[in-house]
């Protein structure tokens, strides 16, 4: 059936090209993930405040290496975008953001993150959420980025309008967590037009 808009992403942009390193500043880089990231993230989610809000953990190295190839593929096939929140280019790992359930034809994607607890406090969340969205908004041709996160979760809710998405309103009962469900604040950020 034939599209009657030209979609804001034609199919195969993002897999011509390789997935980019972006710099944050102060050091600290978003880059592709690797394999030899698999310890790192699975020690990532023994983190009590990761599972809470993620809703899952790493057992094992393996598990920590199939959530990475996985990652990995995304770009590839065009169905996300997962970078490694680094120390440097080359560094330690200091966390995770992604653009995932991306829809090319309607430019629109939605960002997830988190950091480990030694990153945290000190802006770099807010740094790779903002980087990755101007990125995605001004250079790759998205629309709409979508951001969720619980009601109870203030902490996400500080970065969210820090990298400057807009609180649009609550979904209820739209998440279940550990605890039940939960209601999740949307915020978006919207590409504006020159």
């Amino acid at each position: 059936m034939p599209l009657l808009v030209t979609p804001a992403i034609p199919t195969g942009a993002l897999a011509a090209s390789d997935q980019p390193t972006l710099p944050l500043g102060d050091g600290a880089w978003l880059r592709p993930w690797r394999l030899d990231d698999a310890e790192a993230v699975r020690e990532a989610f023994q983190d009590p405040e990761i599972q809470r809000w993620h809703v899952r953990r790493a057992d094992t190295v393996n598990e920590a290496r199939e959530w990475i190839e996985g990652w990995q593929s995304g770009w590839h096939s065009e169905t996300g975008g997962h970078w490694a929140v680094a120390g440097s280019e080359n560094g330690g790992l200091l966390g995770r953001v992604s653009l995932k359930s991306l829809n090319l034809a309607d430019g629109t994607a939605e960002v997830a993150y988190w950091t480990v607890p030694a990153a945290r406090g000190g802006g770099v969340c807010t740094r790779a959420v903002t980087t990755l969205s101007d990125w995605a908004l001004k250079h790759r041709g998205f629309h709409r980025l979508e951001l969720e996160h619980s009601t109870a979760n203030r902490a996400s809710c500080r970065v969210a309008a820090k990298a400057g998405f807009e609180a649009e309103g609550v979904r209820r009962g739209a998440a279940l967590h550990m605890d039940g469900w939960h209601d999740m604040h949307l915020h978006a950020r919207v590409r504006t037009l020159p």
